[in-house]
C-alpha cells in the first residue's frame, strides 16, 4: 500500500503622496523600524533517536523493529511549525530506510506535555483531533486510529525544536495489530532570530550632468547576510513631483553597521534637484538559522547638495 497524498511537510504602498508633498517629516531622524516575518524550517537533530516495532500484522513495521541515532550514523531532521501545533521527524537510515513520524495537538492547540487519544491519520486529522502518521519505506495507513503521549517538549523561535520526549500507537486502516513507538530529541539552545536595522544619510547629492539623486546609509545585522537594498526617492520641486527608485545590495557582519550608498535615477524628464527629498528604504535578508525573510524600512527627509561629476 502506497501513500495515497503526497503532503508537503517543512512545510507579506508606501502611502500615496497628494499633491503637494509632506516633507517635514516627524521621523526625519535616522531611526530604524523592523519587520520579522521568518517561516519554520527543518533542522538537523544533533542528539536524539526515533524507534518503533509492530505487531505481527501491522502493516507499516511487517512485525519488525526499528531503531535510529545520529550517533550510529542514520540522520534524522526536525520541523516544528511556528505556531507549535505539528512536529515531524523525518529519518533517513544509514541503511537506506527512511521514515516520517508526524505529531499534532488539535488545531488551535500548542503541542504540550500530556496525553493525546483519539488521534487520526495527520494532515487529514480533524479540527478537534489530535493528528499522528508513521510511514516511510514506501507504506502508509490511508487512515489510522491511535494515540500519543508527550513527556516533555519545548520550541524556540520560528518553529525550532529543541527537546521532544514522546511515545505513540497507532492502528492502519481500523486493525487491531499495533505499531508503537518512540521518539527522543535534545538539540542545543536555539539561536537567536535574525535582527536587521536600516539608516538612511541626512545628506545627498543630486548630480547637475544626469540628474540622478545619490543616497546612502547603514545597515546592520546579528548574523553575517548578504543585505538587499532598495526603495524610492520622491522630490517635489517648482510643483513638479520627481521619483526615482534605486537597488544594491551589501555584505553585512554583526560587529559594525555596513555602509551602502545607491543612485535613483528619475522616470521622467526633470532630473533631481537641490533641496529636500523623501527617502524610502527597505533592507531584507534571509535568516541564515531559520531561513525566514526579514525586512527592516526607514523614511527620512534627506536634504541633496548639488553634484557636478557624473553619478
Amino acid at each position: 500500500m502506497s501513500r495515497s497524498t503526497a503532503v508537503s511537510r517543512r512545510g507579506s504602498n508606501l502611502a500615496r503622496l497628494t499633491t503637494v508633498l509632506a516633507l517635514t517629516l516627524a521621523c526625519a531622524g535616522a531611526t530604524t523600524g523592523l519587520l520579522s516575518a521568518p517561516t519554520a524550517q527543518a533542522q538537523t537533530v544533533s542528539a536524539g533517536s526515533l524507534s518503533f516495532s509492530g505487531d505481527a500484522g501491522d502493516y507499516i513495521s511487517g512485525g519488525q523493529s526499528y531503531a535510529y541515532d545520529p550517533a550510529s550514523g542514520d540522520s534524522l531532521d526536525v520541523y516544528g511549525s511556528t505556531d507549535h501545533n505539528h512536529v515531524s521527524v523525518n529519518v533517513n537510515g544509514a541503511n537506506g530506510d527512511w521514515w516520517y513520524l508526524d505529531l499534532a495537538a488539535p488545531a488551535g492547540q500548542e503541542l504540550a506535555p500530556g496525553d493525546y487519544t483519539g488521534a487520526t491519520r495527520y494532515p487529514f486529522n480533524s479540527a478537534s483531533e489530535p493528528g499522528l502518521s508513521l510511514d516511510g519505506n514506501g507504506r502508509g495507513c490511508n487512515t489510522l486510529t491511535g494515540e500519543f503521549s508527550v513527556s516533555d517538549v519545548t520550541f524556540g523561535p520560528n518553529g525550532y525544536v529543541q527537546k521532544l520526549d514522546a511515545t505513540y500507537e497507532q492502528h492502519c486502516e481500523g486493525g487491531t495489530a499495533a505499531l508503537r513507538g518512540e521518539v527522543h530529541i535534545d538539540n542545543p539552545a536555539p539561536p537567536a532570530a535574525l535582527d536587521l536595522g536600516v539608516s538612511v544619510d541626512l545628506k545627498g547629492t543630486a548630480s547637475t550632468l544626469n540628474g540622478k539623486a545619490t543616497i546612502g546609509g547603514t545597515v546592520s545585522c546579528t548574523a553575517p547576510v548578504k543585505v538587499n537594498l532598495s526603495g524610492q526617492v520622491t522630490q517635489v520641486a517648482k510643483k513638479v513631483l520627481i521619483k526615482g527608485s534605486y537597488a544594491t545590495t551589501v555584505a553585512c557582519a554583526p560587529d559594525a553597521p555596513a555602509a551602502w550608498t545607491a543612485t535613483a535615477d528619475p522616470t521622467g524628464t526633470t532630473p533631481f534637484q537641490k533641496g529636500d527629498v523623501q527617502v524610502d528604504a527597505q533592507a531584507t535578508a534571509t535568516d541564515p538559522n531559520y531561513g525566514g525573510i526579514v525586512t527592516a524600512t526607514q523614511t527620512a527627509v534627506v536634504s541633496l547638495a548639488k553634484d557636478s561629476s557624473a553619478g
